[in-house]
């Protein structure tokens, strides 16, 4: 592009100096090119006919093809010429068919007006990739703008989906204090899924949305900007006016920050409709004409079916989230929204995390990898151990006090088992008790203190009874019985 001056100093030499193109270019230091553009768009005659051209004779062509398809393209024209013999290049043919195209009247468009609490128009704005950790992730932003009051809500998200869209509408809806009674939208997937001719098919789940919050989604014309242009300004001032030269830590911060400037300085600019008033003005006119948000909100959530293998963890979104052992091979249902993950079993909570948008990171829950490891260490006991603690549970930490103090615990273990039968769980229970008040205890103090308790029991000495190792009564558990009911049978009956 060149100066409104030298457009009129090019016209001037050429008109009344009667200078050539060459010699214009020349001394002004353009390119050829651009003289002959500008002769031509100042409808200077005979400008750019300079000399024969080998288009000249399919000029006629060129022209009744072009009125009959507008849209043709010039490599298109191109290959219909050269198959009529034309044997020069394509830039001549461009210049050519960018010259005779049929140039479409300017449309005029009527100034839309709404009132208070009516509409409001919705759109995506894109701003880029950023860098969370190891991944890349889309920068998006959700812009809603009520069109009476010119009232602007932004929120920053991480990527496009149909989830994100809703959660978008309900943070909004809740900063206006208030749903409007139509929503504009484009063509946008999030909205529409198929348009042909004036047929539009909504997608399900907005339809869904929009009942529960009693609003009518509108969808603007193919390629009608002007039809929402408020969103599109609003775009355009969040471009210029808050995201150039923006620091923010994290998706928290920038969208902190953005909360921050649609509240301040977003409503504080004046109103385009009537400058005597500012925005934030206008808005407190339309807040009580807004329709009231239902008490119970949508469920907007992402969902995902997962199924968790061997490990006791199911993939979301290139991550890693734990789950509870037991829930390992079965079909697990997600629920996302861009703060947290919940992790559902039927209408179970297996697990709630807190999102990540890192790339091959593990989010684990300590209490379910304990008690993954717990089973674990159970499962490797062998079953003599597992018989003796579950028939006298103090024997396990007993057990783990002579090993740390170097002693010999197979032979403990080889003799507590003896006692077990000998003097049965609960006596031997009672006995590891008492011993963990002696400061170095052993297997000969607890043995020593079950005879203590039979004695003051009076009872008779115990009688060994020898089972082979691989005997299957060893296996056997006998809780004694009270012999106290016994006594009954000395009372004498009333029959």
């Amino acid at each position: 592009m060149i100066s409104p001056e030298l457009r009129a100093h090019v016209v001037r030499l050429h008109v009344v100096e009667k200078w050539n193109i060459y010699s214009i270019a020349k001394q002004l230091g353009i390119h050829h090119a651009t003289v002959r553009r500008t002769l031509f768009t100042e409808g200077v005659p005979n400008a750019v006919r300079l000399r024969p051209s080998k288009t000249d004779p399919f000029v006629p062509f060129v022209s009744q093809t072009l009125t009959r398809y507008p849209d043709i393209t010039a490599a298109r024209v191109l290959r219909m010429i050269q198959e009529r013999g034309y044997c020069g290049g394509p830039s001549h043919i461009r210049q050519l068919v960018g010259r005779l195209r049929p140039r479409q009247p300017a449309e005029a468009f009527l100034r839309r007006a709404t009132l208070p609490g009516e509409e409001a128009q919705v759109d995506w704005a894109s701003f880029g990739k950023l860098a969370c950790g190891r991944a890349t992730r889309n920068l998006s932003a959700f812009v809603m703008v009520l069109s009476y009051s010119r009232m602007l809500y932004v929120h920053f998200f991480f990527g496009q989906t149909q989830s994100l869209f809703l959660q978008g509408h309900q943070r909004a809806f809740e900063f206006f204090g208030g749903v409007p009674k139509v929503l504009l939208y484009d063509n946008l997937k999030s909205a529409v899924l198929e348009r042909i001719g004036d047929g539009i098919r909504f997608h399900p789940t907005l339809w869904s949305f929009a009942q529960h919050y009693n609003f009518q989604p509108v969808p603007v014309g193919v390629r009608r900007g002007n039809e929402k242009g408020r969103v599109e300004r609003a775009i355009r001032y969040l471009r210029t006016a808050f995201f150039p030269a923006r620091k923010f830590t994290d998706l928290a911060d920038l969208n902190a920050q953005a909360q921050i400037f649609c509240e301040k300085e977003a409503a504080q600019r004046r109103n385009p409709e009537d400058q005597t008033m500012s925005v934030r003005t206008a808005w407190e006119l339309e807040r009580p004409r807004l329709s009231v948000i239902p008490a119970s909100p949508f469920a907007s959530e992402e969902r995902v079916e997962a199924r968790a293998r061997k490990t006791p963890y199911v993939r979301f979104d290139k991550n890693d989230y734990s789950i509870p052992h037991a829930a390992v091979r079965r079909m697990l249902t997600i629920f996302a929204t861009h703060q947290q993950v919940r992790v559902m079993q039927d209408s179970t909570e297996l697990a709630v995390h807190e999102r990540s948008y890192d790339q091959g990171i593990t989010i684990e829950n300590p209490a379910h990898i304990e008690a993954l490891r717990t089973e674990k260490r159970l499962a490797r006991e062998p079953v003599r151990l597992r018989h003796l603690t579950t028939a006298a549970p103090a024997a396990e930490a007993f057990l783990k006090r002579i090993g740390a103090k170097g002693g010999a615990m197979g032979a403990s273990l080889l003799r507590m088992e003896r006692m077990l039968d000998l003097f049965g769980p609960a006596a031997l229970q009672v006995a590891l008790i008492e011993a963990e008040k002696i400061p170095v205890a052993t297997i000969h103090d607890v043995h020593m203190l079950l005879d203590q308790r039979d004695r003051q029991l009076s009872n008779p000495p115990p009688t060994g009874i020898h089972l082979p190792h691989d005997s299957p009564l060893r296996a056997l558990s006998v809780t004694p019985h009270s012999l106290a009911s016994y006594d009954t049978l000395n009372l004498k009956s009333e029959d």
